[in-house]
Parts: C-alpha cells; sequence; structure tokens
C-alpha cells in the first residue's frame, strides 16, 4: 500500500505543482475573503475545495520532513472547513472533533459517490425571491443530494442566518455513510486516497512524529484496535502513567516543603488539583498528535474535558479556603472571631457561586438544555430557602452582630435577662460563628446561643469599659455618734483621694440613710481599669483600708442579726471617741470642715498621696 500511494503522490505533486501557485496567488490577494455559503451550490464546492486544500498538505506532513508550519496551516484549512457544518446542535465539548472526524468522512463519501451537475444544484438565484419575505425566510429550507441523506439546511436565525449549511443530523451519520461507501471507486479527483484509513495507524496531523518512523513498526503495532492501533495505545498509556507518577512524586516534595511554613500551610490543598490539570493537557496533547478518531478521540475529549472542569471547581473550593485562611492568620484578625467566620462564609459563598458557574458552563459543554436547568434552580432555591429560614435567621444575626460589634472573642460580658439571684448569664466569649455564639461561663460551662437570638438579647459588654466600678454600703453601729461619723466619712474620702488608683475628682462617700439595726454609709468611686481581677484586688485593698479607719474612730460595724449579750457590754473606746470629736471641733474652728465638700485646696494637697500598693507588698514601692 506504501508504494501505491507514494505513486499517486508522484502523480498528484505534478498538479500540486501546477495549482498551487494560482491558489497561492488567489489567496494572497484576498486572503479575508469569506466562504460563499449563499446555496447548497456554494457551500458544496467551497467544502470540496477546502477539502482538495487538506489532502494536498497532508503529504507534506506525511512523506516529507514534518514541520509545525506545515502542521499549523492544515489545522487553518480544517477550521475553514468546518465553517460547512452546522454544529449548533452538537455539544460544544465534542463538537470539534466530531466536526474533524465528519470532515474527513464527507470528503471521502463526496469523493466516492456520483453527484449531481452543477446545473441540477439549487445556486443562490434559486432562493432569491424569497430573500426579503420575513415569514418565508423563517421557514426551514433545506436541499438533499439525491440518492443519499446527506443534506444542507438554511440557518434561519443566528451567527449563521442565510447560510446552507450540512445539517448536525447529517454530521452525526457521517461514520455510518462512510463505511457503506469506503469500498466504492473513487469518481472525484482526490490528491490523496485512502486516508480516513489510514489515520487508524498513522500520526498524519502533527510534525513531532514521522510518518516513515510509524511506517517501520512491525505489523502488529499497526494493527487496529477500536479503530486506533496498537502503538498509539501504548503511547497513550505510557505518557498517562509518566504524569502520573510526576504528579505523585512533586506532590509529596511540596507537601514536605510547605508543612515548614505554619503561614503558607493551607497551600497544600490546592498542590494536588494544580498538579492532576496535567493530566488533560496530556490526554489533549495526545489526541492532536496521535491522531486518535471516532469513538476514542471523542471519548479522551470528553474524559479531559470533564477533568479539567473538575479541577478547576476543587481549585475554586480549595483555593478560597487558602485565601481565608491566610487572610486570618494575621495577628489582626481572632481565629474565633465574628470577622473570621464571615470571611469564611464570603469564601465559601464565592467558591460555590464559581463552582455552580463551572457546573452549568460544563454541562452547556455537553448540551443540556440551560432553561430548564435554570428553572430548575430557581425552584430548588425557593425549596432550600423555606427549608433554611432558620439559619438564614441566624445568617442575618451574625450580619447585625459584625455590623454594630457588641462583643468579640475574648471579651466578658452579662447578657440577657437572668431572674437568679447569682446572675449566672455572664462569660467570655469563646467563639462567634455564622449560626451561634459560644460563651463560657463563670463556672466554666459553655453556653450556644443561635445569632438570631443573641442578637436580640441585652448585652452589657465589660470588657470595654474603661473604669470599673466600686459601690458598697458601710453599717455603722446607732452607737456611733454624728462627730464619729463625720470622721469616719471624712478620713474615708480622704483615702480614696489620696489612692493613686481612683480616678474620681472628688470620691463619693456619703450618710445616706439608717438602716434596721445600722447607719449606712454609701462609697461609690470609680478604679481606674478593666481587668476584673485587678479590680478585685484593689478592692480588696480599699476595703482593709475602710476597716483600720472605722476602728481608729472607735466605731465598728453593726451586726445585722439581733444579739444578747450575757455578760457586761464593755462600750465603746471613751478616748477614742473623744479624740474623734476634738478633731471635728479643730475642723470647725478652723472653717475647715470637708461638709458638705472639700475645699479646692484640700483636694489639690491630698491628692494621690496615699501609697498602693500598700506598704509591705511585693509591688510597693521602695
Amino acid at each position: 500500500m506504501c508504494n501505491k500511494h507514494l505513486k499517486q503522490f508522484k502523480l498528484y505533486l505534478v498538479l500540486l505543482l501546477l495549482w498551487t501557485p494560482v491558489t497561492v496567488m488567489a489567496d494572497a490577494r484576498y486572503p479575508l475573503e469569506p466562504m460563499d455559503l449563499s446555496s447548497p451550490r456554494a457551500t458544496l464546492n467551497s467544502f470540496m475545495k477546502e477539502g482538495d486544500a487538506i489532502y494536498q498538505k497532508i503529504d507534506e506532513l506525511y512523506r516529507s520532513t514534518p514541520s509545525q508550519a506545515a502542521a499549523e496551516q492544515n489545522i487553518e484549512h480544517v477550521k475553514k472547513m468546518l465553517r460547512t457544518f452546522d454544529l449548533d446542535d452538537i455539544p460544544p465539548a465534542a463538537a470539534y472533533d466530531i466536526g474533524v472526524d465528519g470532515l474527513t468522512y464527507l470528503y471521502e463519501v463526496l469523493s466516492r459517490i456520483e453527484l449531481p451537475s452543477q446545473a441540477d444544484i439549487p445556486d443562490a438565484s434559486a432562493y432569491a425571491e424569497i430573500k426579503n419575505d420575513k415569514e418565508e425566510k423563517t421557514k426551514p429550507i433545506s436541499w438533499t443530494i439525491p440518492h443519499t441523506e446527506i443534506t444542507l439546511i438554511r440557518v434561519a436565525e443566528g451567527k449563521n442566518e442565510g447560510q446552507f449549511l450540512f445539517s448536525s443530523a447529517t454530521i452525526m451519520r457521517l461514520g455510518e455513510f462512510y463505511e457503506k461507501t469506503r469500498l466504492l471507486p473513487y469518481r472525484h479527483d482526490i490528491p490523496f486516497k485512502n486516508f480516513s484509513e489510514m489515520r487508524h495507524y498513522l500520526s498524519m496531523e502533527t510534525w513531532l512524529i514521522s510518518s516513515r518512523t510509524i511506517e517501520s513498526f512491525p505489523h502488529w503495532l499497526k494493527h487496529s484496535v477500536y479503530e486506533q492501533a496498537v502503538w498509539k495505545w501504548i503511547v497513550l498509556a505510557i505518557l498517562i502513567a509518566v504524569i502520573a507518577v510526576i504528579v505523585l512524586v512533586i506532590n509529596r516534595l511540596m507537601q514536605r516543603r510547605l508543612s515548614n511554613y505554619s503561614g503558607i500551610c493551607h497551600i497544600h490543598l490546592i498542590i494536588t488539583p494544580l498538579l492532576l490539570l496535567m493530566i488533560p493537557l496530556v490526554l489533549e496533547f495526545a489526541n492532536l498528535h496521535l491522531t486518535l478518531t471516532g469513538l476514542v478521540s471523542g471519548s479522551v475529549i470528553l474524559v479531559s474535558e470533564a477533568t479539567t472542569y473538575f479541577l478547576l471547581a476543587w481549585i475554586v473550593w480549595s483555593g478560597s479556603h487558602v485565601i481565608a485562611e491566610i487572610i486570618i492568620s494575621s495577628p489582626k484578625i481572632a481565629d474565633k472571631s465574628l470577622n473570621a467566620s464571615l470571611l469564611r462564609l464570603v469564601a465559601r459563598t464565592i467558591a460555590i457561586i464559581l463552582v455552580i458557574i463551572i457546573i452549568l458552563y460544563v454541562f452547556k459543554q455537553l448540551g443540556f438544555p440551560m432553561y430548564g436547568m435554570l428553572a430548575g434552580l430557581g425552584v430548588g432555591g425557593i425549596a432550600i430557602a423555606l427549608a433554611a429560614q432558620p439559619t438564614i435567621e441566624n445568617f442575618i444575626g451574625s450580619l447585625n452582630l459584625f455590623s454594630d460589634k457588641p462583643v468579640r472573642v475574648g471579651d466578658f460580658c452579662r447578657y440577657g435577662e437572668d431572674p437568679t439571684a447569682g446572675w449566672q448569664r455572664i462569660g467570655t466569649i469563646e467563639a462567634i460563628g455564622i449560626r451561634s455564639t459560644k460563651i463560657r461561663g463563670i463556672d466554666s460551662t459553655i453556653t450556644t446561643i443561635p445569632n438570631a437570638d443573641f442578637s436580640k438579647m441585652h448585652i452589657i459588654n465589660h470588657s470595654r469599659r474603661s473604669r470599673m466600678l466600686l459601690l458598697t454600703v458601710l453599717g455603722l453601729r446607732y452607737e456611733t455618734t454624728d462627730d464619729q461619723l463625720r470622721y469616719v466619712i471624712t478620713t474615708l474620702r480622704d483615702m480614696l483621694l489620696a489612692h493613686p488608683r481612683i480616678i474620681d475628682e472628688e470620691p463619693r462617700v456619703r450618710f445616706i440613710g439608717f438602716g434596721d439595726f445600722s447607719l449606712n454609709v454609701e462609697i461609690r468611686v470609680d478604679i481606674k481599669t478593666s481587668n476584673r481581677d485587678e479590680y478585685r484586688a484593689i478592692q480588696e485593698d480599699i476595703y482593709f483600708r475602710v476597716m483600720k479607719i472605722v476602728k481608729a474612730s472607735g466605731t465598728g460595724f453593726a451586726f445585722p442579726s439581733r444579739t444578747v449579750y450575757h455578760s457586761r457590754d464593755e462600750g465603746l473606746d471613751k478616748d477614742l471617741q473623744q479624740s474623734a470629736e476634738k478633731q471635728v471641733r479643730d475642723w470647725c474652728s478652723a472653717q475647715e470642715l470637708p461638709f458638705p465638700n472639700f475645699s479646692l485646696d484640700y483636694l489639690q494637697k491630698n491628692r494621690n498621696t496615699l501609697d498602693y500598693p500598700p506598704e509591705g507588698s511585693p509591688e510597693a514601692s521602695e
């Protein structure tokens, strides 16, 4: 067969040399002239003309030295020839490969059957009378080659409106038509015979593999299995195996390297899909350079397309998580904060939208009806929205928490209404998620509250305050005289004024009334701290000082109970009582009685003069 083709090639080479200059001059003169598809005659002639050009270029790829330039020129002729096919009803993912196989089959079929004369094929003038009639123009018009089922139809709308193209039904049956006619003798002066048969074992549409090398293979390597030579199956398997090994090795190495960097440790999630993208690239490379045909070519392209979009969806899904986690790893964002949760939600939402777009695009490429799918998604979306109403409410509550920011992770707060005396609804915010907020109580328990409820509660954030209120009431015994009481109040004010952690301009210490068993003195001051433990330490220090002042005044604290004494009451200390009363009289004589308030000179003189922490404390200044 090879010698026979070589003789035929020599014969056609002479014709090619005579024909090529004219064609090249015509193409060079009008390089942008479109194909004439205005009638069945024009389309049929354009198809055969481009087919002759392709088959004449095949020799350069088949017999002569292969080159990339020749391959690219051949591909350009193929693309131009595909314009005669109506591929709108064919899934876009397989349209090109089905079209390329169909070109070969149709060219072979038309070269073997008897075609009608040019006069019997309708031209543009046959449709001139309905050219401007809109109603007639929308009606399907077709022409079928006599004694065949090969049909050309006029496209009614779209980018190819008014052009006559080979129908999609015809394109899908071209393999069947070729099998019925492949043994017939050629009627058309074809430049290269039996090309469809040779495509099964040769690599004729590429420039990487020499056809002479392929012809030197043993016969068993050129044997056809599912319309592909054995050597093609072997090369395809080797390519896939090599790529699989490379992907595994690189993936292992990259994961080991990245595991040492905590800041970008999440990047390993997208390494695998990025590396796996090499597989569809290899499949497309093999489909082109091995000249796979028929069902195998379609299957390879389908697997390649499906794998590519699946990996893209994988990359988008994992990549959104990686980007969100890298941003969250910055010191400004707490890992369990609402900002982090919303950032993760936004990343996931964007990823879901992109994945849905990819899925819809894949379905479009596979030829699924988009309008029906979109309608189904709309109905499904309504059903999901109704079922997920509580989740949506919690999400809106999360947005309210995000916009108002009443609390953050780590804040100590009081929330809601608590009927118990101990007020258990108080604790530290541990996590603010999209659905709920977790609070660790003062008893170390975890309370989980849906955000829809938490955002409606009264929340008191203790961590946001710059000061903490100390409020207490001293109950002094009824035996306390009025001068003793004045002494206690004055000395307490003096002590609080001198305390460095009290920030009031004038400490508020007042005699507020008579209790059932005590004279009540209220202390209300602000302590300069927001830390609860530090507040308790300062409060403790003040209480110790209060005890000393009360004791020094000669009075005492009232007992909140009835006591029956069976021994003689020793009474109060008369000396201390007289000393306190004398001090009050001295203040009166000197016009320095601090009632109702301290004088400005006294305030300036005594502010921050008390030692704190107290003497003897490890933190006391030396």
